[in-house]
This record gives C-alpha cells, sequence and structure tokens, in this order.
C-alpha cells in the first residue's frame, strides 16, 4: 500500500477481529475504508459487531487482529496481546451513544467544557463561549444552565452530540443515538445530524431506522458474522440489494421488499 493510497482514505480497518473471551468472536476479519466526507450507515442483525466496530473505531476496545488508520496516521494495532492506541488521533474522533452519557451533577455548559478543559487546556471563557454558540446552533442555548435530568431525552441527545462537537472531531460516530428516544422526540435528534451531513462532516453511525438511513447516508454497509456482507450506495443496499442475506434482511426485519 502506497502512502498516497493512505492519504486517500479518511478511515482504514484491515482485517479486524475482535472478541470476548476464547468462545465469542464478534468481528472475524472485518475490512472497511472510508473516504473523507462520507456518511456510513451500518446495518445488521443484533450481535453482528455493529456497536462493537463503532467502539473499535474510538479506542474503547482491544483487539485480537487487524490495524486502523486514520487520515494515513497508523492509530490501533496489536501484537495479539496488547493493543496499541494512538491517544492524540483517538482525540479527532469523537462519539455519541444511545444513553446521552452526561455528567448528571453538572450543568448542561459544564458538561460541554470539560473536555476541552481538561484534554486541550482551553481557557473557561473561550470554551463557555464556543459552547454558547454550538448550544444557540441546536436551539438550546436557553439551557445552558440546566441540568441533565431537566432534559427530555430528544433535548439530551441533542447536548451529547454538541459535546462532542467541543473537541473539534474529524469524524463522528452515532451509535443507536435514537432508539432509546420516544417516536416525537426522535425527529429533532436526526435534524441535528443531517445539519452536520449537510455541513460535510464526515460519520459512522449504527441505526434502525431505515428512512433516517436513506436520508443520511452516502454508503450503507451490511454487516453479519463479524463480516460486511454487502456494502454500497443506499438506494442499491436498501432498495435492490445483490446478496441474499441482505435482502433477507430488510424484508424480515425492517418489512421493506427489496
Amino acid at each position: 500500500m502506497t502512502a498516497a493510497a493512505d492519504t486517500s482514505a479518511l478511515l482504514r480497518i484491515n482485517d479486524l477481529h475482535k472478541g470476548y473471551g476464547p468462545n465469542i468472536r464478534v468481528l472475524r476479519g472485518l475490512d472497511i475504508e472510508m473516504k473523507p466526507g462520507e456518511r456510513v450507515v451500518v446495518i445488521g442483525p443484533s450481535g453482528g459487531g455493529k456497536s462493537t466496530l463503532l467502539r473499535v473505531v474510538m479506542g474503547l476496545e482491544q483487539i485480537q487482529q487487524g490495524t486502523v488508520t486514520f487520515a494515513g496516521r497508523p492509530y490501533i494495532s496489536t501484537d495479539g496481546r496488547r493493543t496499541a492506541i494512538d491517544p492524540a488521533v483517538r482525540r479527532q474522533i469523537g462519539m455519541v451513544f444511545q444513553h446521552y452519557t452526561l455528567f448528571p451533577h453538572l450543568s448542561i455548559m459544564e458538561n460541554l467544557i470539560l473536555a476541552p478543559r481538561k484534554v486541550n487546556g482551553e481557557a473557561r471563557g473561550a470554551a463557555r463561549d464556543r459552547g454558547t454558540k454550538i448550544l444557540e446552533r441546536f436551539g438550546l442555548a436557553e439551557k445552558a444552565d440546566a441540568f441533565p435530568s431537566q432534559l427530555s431525552g430528544g433535548q439530551k441527545q441533542r447536548v451529547a452530540i454538541a459535546r462532542a462537537l467541543m473537541l473539534d472531531p474529524k469524524l463522528m460516530l452515532f451509535d443507536e443515538v435514537t432508539s432509546a428516544l420516544d417516536p416525537e422526540l426522535v425527529a429533532e435528534v436526526e435534524a441535528v445530524i443531517l445539519q452536520l451531513a449537510a455541513q460535510g462532516m464526515p460519520m459512522m453511525m449504527v441505526t434502525h431506522d431505515m428512512w433516517f438511513a436513506r436520508n443520511v447516508a452516502s454508503r450503507v454497509i451490511f454487516c453479519a458474522g463479524g463480516v460486511v456482507v454487502e456494502d454500497g450506495p443506499p438506494e442499491q443496499v436498501l432498495g435492490n440489494p445483490r446478496e441474499a442475506r441482505t435482502r433477507e434482511f430488510i424484508e424480515r426485519v425492517f418489512h421493506i421488499k427489496a
């Protein structure tokens, strides 16, 4: 692989293996390449490795085999016993989880400015100024001094997205960010993600919302059994899948006749 080829990909995952204990193998030689500006939606059956993939990319999991590079720079590797993760690269990636993970004892503004102050040494005033702008952008300026318990689920998830953006990530990961929300709150969170997509933010996300996948994705990847089964534009993977396993999954789980 040449250096020029490496820099053409934002994220490159090669031969990724991840298991839990001797008998549970979740990822089995998974390969994915993501170009700058792409919006990749990962779908597949439960236990197929979707959330584990995102956690590996975020540097939250040990791996047994494989490599991950980011913008041409080595990021994650292993010698089979210990996983090496470059913390400088990890700081360029933001992740939003299904259950918000906000600090309940901190105000919304304090949730936003904690990481920039601790990780980057940013001055409190400068961090607050940036936090105010992001909250205004997401329609949450009046919630700056509120606490997470005073927010709706949709507001909490928008704050979680805002908090991730405070570190100026080069890639955003979203793991089932609307699945814990009541249906009427889903649209407000999806609107924020669509706004980021329109601004060119690269993202990889796991979702079961097929309408959202069709509207936000530039690519859809179907994973099953810990490998990529099908990879293509949303209209092809969701509307006219080539692989029988993909077709069966879409028809059975989402009741969409492919």
